[in-house]
């Protein structure tokens, strides 16, 4: 499990479109946010991720630099990309089971013939350009994700006074 002020695991993955996602090479302003997603199977990471990208513009203005994740294979991380207009987020891919454990992630068995044989269930990270966990929100299934409005407010609120990392002890 991640412990807030200490260095999260390295993240490398490639991008839907070309390149790749290094955490370590990100440079924002105050911090990269890792939106971790199910899968093309989710219509609630649909949802929730079509969300992001229309506020993209408001986190970059409040120094944030956001990137999707998922396990799923380049080719459902294009067709999400795509059917779900992601037009401005980054989307990430084959993120490794074992990794999204030491991330403190949990996994799922697919239960459907749309979802796969195993998959890493979401979660949202606020690190610091120095790579320690600022905060995160893990859950055990697709519902109850905090909103990205809430988000930003927060990120708004604790850039502006200088509010330290919670759950450190």
């Amino acid at each position: 499990m991640v412990k807030p002020r200490l260095p999260v695991p390295g993240l490398d993955l490639p991008l839907v479109g070309g390149g790749r996602f290094a955490l370590n090479a990100e440079q924002p302003r105050h911090f990269t946010m890792i939106a971790v997603y199910r899968g093309l199977h989710c219509p609630i990471c649909r949802t929730y991720l079509r969300d992001l990208n229309g506020k993209l513009s408001e986190f970059e203005s409040a120094g944030v630099a956001a990137v999707a994740a998922t396990s799923d294979a380049a080719e459902r991380a294009g067709k999400a990309k795509t059917d779900w207009e992601l037009d401005r987020l980054r989307v990430a891919y084959d993120f490794p089971i074992a990794l999204g454990r030491k991330w403190g992630l949990y996994v799922s068995r697919g239960i459907s013939e749309k979802e796969p044989p195993e998959f890493l269930e979401p979660g949202v990270f606020l690190v610091r350009p120095d790579g320690t966990l600022y905060a995160a929100s893990i859950q055990t299934m697709p519902f109850a994700r905090p909103s990205f409005a809430e988000i930003l407010g927060a990120v708004r609120f604790v850039t502006k006074n200088d509010y330290p990392a919670r759950g450190e002890a």
